[in-house]
């Protein structure tokens, strides 16, 4: 990339229009989507297609959909779920998002986001009228305290919660159904609507001190009115066909299932052929394929960036991002930023993810760990020589 082709990124607006910058360069360390190249198992997969795009045209789309959705709560041990069978498809996160935004607004809701998180979410509500204001991330962190901090900081209609959360891997459950329950009942008890992002929970199946427990029987039992949306989208790397999902609770499916039809029709029955097949091989290789690139790549980034002027934060769940705190209290993310942009390797800022509270994100920079592991090494060899200059 010539000097003259290089985009002003403090024009950027939002996370994304960075992640789009991001793509022209050579050590794209922005967006969470996976490019690294596919494992053995997965490379079967891809010798089929042919053969998969024959048998989606030969079957009927609901075959299709029963199929993933059977094999994406198996993989996220979520029976519950897939026995509920009021699961609804679309093609991204985004998309399953604008719906649960559509519902709030349909009903003059406001929302409470967690902060900090991923901004696309806040620009999805605010573009649709929703009113939204933040609540720490921090509130959530004593699982004796949850309950107590939300009667303090909740006055919206609904909260909106991310777990693992993007880009800090704060989950709830760690210690599995406790910290979550409290949420629950707080919800359950002062009529609150619970949304809750499980986008990155694969992660959590990577880590074997966290896994995942059946969060959707505590969510019918508790009889909270909640929306939650899940998403193959930064797992497997599959050039970005995806499925995602929201699951509503039986008192508000017909209004959710209303809403959502007035978005699409469906998911490509080929699409989740496909993904199905890499949702059953990470079923059969114990999710060895996902985790070992971001095991891989995260050990890389914790030994190359060590002892430079950047601090790992140990996140409760590994997830697919890395969370880096700037400490010399002079430089900013924003400046951080624009240097390793001058020497072709694109981080993001913090700023944007602290989206009420901008300050507080120019102490942070995002790491992408979903790359191969060669260039992947050659981005942290780069950016540890810029990191150099800060040295003393």
């Amino acid at each position: 990339m010539s000097l003259t082709d290089k985009a002003d990124v403090s024009t950027f607006v939002d996370l994304t229009q960075h992640e789009i910058e991001a793509l022209k360069t050579r050590f794209n360390l922005a967006d969470a989507h996976t490019h690294q190249r596919q494992s053995a198992s997965q490379e079967r997969i891809v010798s089929r297609l042919p053969e998969l795009w024959h048998e989606s045209e030969s079957k009927q789309q609901a075959h299709f959909e029963r199929q993933f959705i059977d094999a994406f709560f198996r993989l996220h041990q979520q029976p519950t779920a897939r026995a509920m069978q009021r699961t609804l498809l679309s093609y991204s996160a985004s998309v399953s998002t604008m719906v649960a935004g559509m519902f709030l607004k349909q009903r003059g809701m406001s929302v409470q986001l967690v902060e900090p998180c991923f901004d696309n979410l806040v620009d999805l509500l605010r573009n649709m009228q929703v009113p939204i204001a933040p609540f720490a991330e921090s509130a959530l962190h004593d699982k004796d305290a949850i309950y107590d901090r939300l009667v303090e900081e909740i006055d919206a209609d609904a909260i909106y919660l991310v777990d693992p959360n993007n880009p800090t891997g704060f989950t709830l459950l760690a210690e599995k159904l406790e910290g979550f329950r409290e949420v629950v009942r707080y919800c359950v008890d002062h009529d609150k609507v619970l949304v809750m992002d499980f986008c990155f929970a694969s992660f959590a199946l990577c880590d074997e001190g966290i896994g995942r427990v059946d969060i959707y029987q505590l969510l019918e039992e508790s009889g909270v009115t909640y929306m939650v949306m899940e998403d193959t989208g930064k797992t497997w790397p599959i050039q970005d066909a995806k499925c995602a999902m929201i699951t509503a609770s039986r008192n508000i499916q017909e209004e959710v299932y209303n809403l959502h039809t007035s978005v699409l029709l469906n998911v490509s029955p080929f699409v989740l052929n496909m993904v199905t097949q890499y949702v059953e091989d990470s079923i059969t290789d114990g999710f060895a394929s996902v985790r070992d690139i971001i095991r891989t790549n995260g050990e890389a980034a914790r030994k190359a960036l060590g002892g430079t002027i950047l601090e790992f934060q140990e996140p409760v769940v590994g997830t697919s991002v890395a969370w880096f705190r700037i400490k010399p209290e002079h430089l900013t993310a924003t400046q951080l930023q624009a240097v390793l942009f001058d020497e072709e390797v694109y981080v993001l800022p913090g700023t944007f993810f602290y989206w009420n509270t901008k300050e507080k994100g120019e102490r942070y920079v995002r790491l992408a760990l979903a790359r191969e592991p060669e260039l992947f090494a050659g981005a942290m060899e780069r950016m540890r020589k810029v990191l150099e200059r800060y040295a003393g």
